[in-house]
């Protein structure tokens, strides 16, 4: 390999090189006023086992060193590296976004047959070691989806309450309804597309807008958009923000990770697991 055919190994070596040059005479200058030169000056007034300290300025040439240092940093960053010359990181982003583009064209239009395919084959490898194979949650452990997507699924949330998503109106707390009744109209009334269930809409409205707004759609990002549970879209939106959960923090999936699709995909396949 040739490190001087490429601009960012160049500058690195250039970097590099004044540097040590630098060091060399700012290190051989102290040395030799160690040799030369005798302590003198005020004392700070500390003492250490009848060892004083003396109260010296930076030495000039560290300081100019130490600006010199930082000055070359945010050059090099801001100018010497983005100069588009070839890295190994810039090949492997390169590869990514083309490979994602080809996916995306190629998949557009999945039916419903491949996407639970891809959903199943996203859900084992990067939800399935917390979540479990079989989607139970490991014991309690982290979210089980057996539920997921239905009204007892909903009913689950108001008796346990729900936390880790990070929106701006906080946690749900647990135990906001007590009454049964209550809890499995307005439960149907959310799993049903916000509709079709009178008292389920009255309860609603009475303890869930107040965060949710009264059309379920979260207040403008505030809380969980409810008028879309029991779609993918729910389970994107989960995705995008990650939660913190029992056994530690899901990560946030908008990372470029899973391609759209793929998201989509896995929300189809964990729906139907309660279904």
């Amino acid at each position: 390999m040739n490190w001087l055919s490429d601009n960012v190994n160049q500058l690195a070596l250039l970097g590099a090189a004044a540097i040590i040059l630098i060091t060399v005479g700012v290190v051989g200058k102290y040395v030799k006023n160690i040799k030369n030169d005798k302590s003198e000056g005020e004392l700070t007034g500390d003492n250490w086992d009848g060892i004083g300290e003396y109260k010296n300025e930076v030495p000039t040439g560290w300081g100019i060193v130490y600006i010199l240092l930082i000055v070359w940093a945010v050059w090099y960053m801001l100018v010497g590296y983005p100069t588009n010359s070839y890295s190994q990181i810039g090949e492997y982003n390169d590869e990514v976004k083309s490979y994602n583009k080809h996916f995306e064209e190629k998949w557009k239009n999945p039916n419903q047959e491949t996407l639970m395919g891809m959903g199943e084959g996203v859900y084992l490898l990067q939800c399935a070691p917390c979540h479990g194979i079989a989607a139970d949650g490991i014991d309690g452990k982290a979210a089980g989806f057996d539920t997921w997507g239905t009204a007892k699924g909903i009913a689950e949330v108001i008796k346990s309450g729900s936390k880790g998503l990070g929106y701006t109106l906080g946690d749900m707390p647990a135990g906001l309804l007590q009454d049964e009744a209550d809890i499995k109209a307005v439960s149907e009334f959310v799993a049903n597309g916000m509709s079709a269930n009178q008292k389920g809409k009255e309860v609603f409205e009475m303890a869930c807008a107040s965060c949710h707004g009264a059309d379920g759609k979260g207040m403008g990002g505030m809380s969980p958009d409810l008028s879309t549970y029991g779609t993918p879209a729910f389970v994107k939106e989960v995705l995008k923000r990650g939660k913190i959960g029992n056994i530690g923090v899901m990560p946030k999936f908008n990372d470029g990770r899973l391609t759209d699709i793929q998201k989509e995909a896995v929300g189809h396949y964990i729906l139907s697991i309660g279904k």
